[in-house]
Formats: C-alpha cells, structure tokens, sequence
C-alpha cells in the first residue's frame, strides 16, 4: 500500500521531470523532436503526446477530470504543435499535483472501476494499485525520451528522485 505522501512526492517528481524533458527538448529542432528514433512511439514529441494523454486518461478516472478527445490509437499525434504541448503538459502537471494534495490514505483503500476503451472491458482494481501504475508509466515513458533526447546531443537534468529540490525536507 502506498500513501498520500508517496503520491504528493511523486507528483512533484513527475513535474520536475517533465520540467527537465522539455527544457532539454527545446535545445532541438523541431525536426529533431519528430525524428522517428526507434522508440515504441518513435519520436520524442510523439512520446510525449501519448504521456501527455495517458495522465489525462488516468486522471479523468481518478479525478474525473475530463477524459481526453482521442483515442489509445491517436494519442501519439494528439499534440502536434510543440509549443501547445509544452504548455498543456505544464498545466496537467499543476492538476496532478492538486489531486495528489486532496488525497487521504482512506480514498486510497477503495477500489476503482472503469471501462477502459483499449481493452474493450471493465476493470476494477485497488486504487493505491493504479496511481502506482500511472507513475509508473509516466517514468517508463520518460526513460525513453530521455534516452532519446540525450542521443539527439542534448542533456536533460538527473533522474534520481534523491536529488531533487525538497526530498527529504519535512
């Protein structure tokens, strides 16, 4: 079981890594951010895109946030402007950090059940469970533009949760 803090912590995390990613993405060219370079989604900004889309289809489950206007399929090519996704993954982060602020330990005992679209059923599971999973896909996703980011020439900050600015602090 996870707790409220580990949810606050790691939504600050993920602000400060994505923070890092497009800092580092923005040294490129535009073409350089639509390169196909291997990756499950090939670009970086299209990478970023599907990130960008799966934490608004994970939140409108858990936040009842609006749920995205694309599909699992389109999420990629969602956001094809740079400077739009830039902004709106700034905004999103913001919306993750106030859900994980709201949230008590007991709201992370119940369970949470929803249809998901690319399955093609419904699901209930341990909430705790799924705001894991959904930090857990965002640090996967990272890793790769990350990756691909630093072989395009350019040198986003650490990853290591140890280092950043408040771990620790109480």
């Amino acid at each position: 079981m996870i707790s409220p803090d580990y949810v606050r912590l790691m939504a600050r995390y993920n602000q400060w890594q994505n923070s890092s990613l497009y800092t580092a993405a923005d040294q490129l060219t535009q073409a350089g951010r639509q390169l196909d370079r291997g990756a499950f989604f090939g670009s970086i900004q299209r990478t970023l895109s599907h990130l960008l889309w799966g934490d608004q289809q994970w939140m409108s489950r858990f936040a009842v946030t609006p749920k995205p206007v694309a599909s699992g399929e389109q999420s990629a090519d969602l956001y094809a402007d740079w400077e739009e996704l830039k902004r709106l993954r700034q905004e999103f982060d913001l919306i993750i950090i106030a859900f994980a602020d709201g949230l008590d330990a007991e709201a992370l005992q119940g369970d949470l059940r929803w249809y998901s679209g690319l399955q093609k059923a419904e699901f209930s599971k341990p909430l705790w469970g799924l705001i894991t999973h959904f930090f857990n896909h965002q640090t996967h996703h990272r890793g790769q533009v990350h990756a691909m980011i630093t072989a395009a020439g350019a040198r986003p900050d650490d990853t290591d949760l140890m280092l950043m600015k408040g771990f620790g602090e109480v």
